[in-house]
């Protein structure tokens, strides 16, 4: 049975921290990579990390326009030219954020069926595959935010907090 898991926010401590290597995909993998897609879609996003579910582990799933992706390790092995875009992020709802990505990529990863794979990306899924790699390495869109933008943000999500 597939499960609605429950998203991390921003300033969570898992979204700060390197997630580790996957050396294997098993069951366990294939299963929660259903999860996060359930997940994803139930949210309306179009990527999501493991991380962004409370698990430490090298894991993205990406849909864009119809294509799915189950990545684990996903790399950057090449990226060219420049395009600049808002972003919004699950594990932060409500902000967006200018983000200067490439815009075309290719990604090395292991795939559900224990297979290493090249992936060529351009435009709005190299965007996404980026953002969720970001996420495995700590880096959220906060980041990118001018200095000025993530005082103001810091500022008012403490309040909140507060009550």
């Amino acid at each position: 049975m597939d499960n609605i898991l429950k998203i991390v926010k921003y300033p969570d401590k898992i979204l700060r921290e390197p997630s580790l290597r996957v050396s294997k995909i098993t069951e366990k993998e294939i299963k929660l990579f259903q999860d996060m897609l359930l997940t994803m879609r139930n949210f309306s996003g179009i990527g999501l990390a493991a991380p962004q579910v409370g698990i430490n582990q090298r894991l993205i799933v990406v849909e864009v326009d119809g294509g799915i992706l189950k990545l684990a390790n996903p790399e950057v092995i090449k990226a060219q030219g420049k395009e600049q875009m808002e972003e919004g992020c699950l594990s932060a709802p409500g902000v967006l954020v200018n983000v200067e990505r490439p815009y075309e990529i290719i990604v090395r990863a292991l795939n559900e069926e224990n297979k290493i794979i090249e992936i060529s990306a351009k435009g709005l899924l190299a965007r996404a595959i980026l953002h969720e790699i970001d996420h495995l390495n700590g880096k959220t869109i906060i980041d990118y935010m001018t200095l000025l933008k993530k005082l103001r943000f810091n500022l008012t999500n403490k309040l909140k907090r507060r009550g």
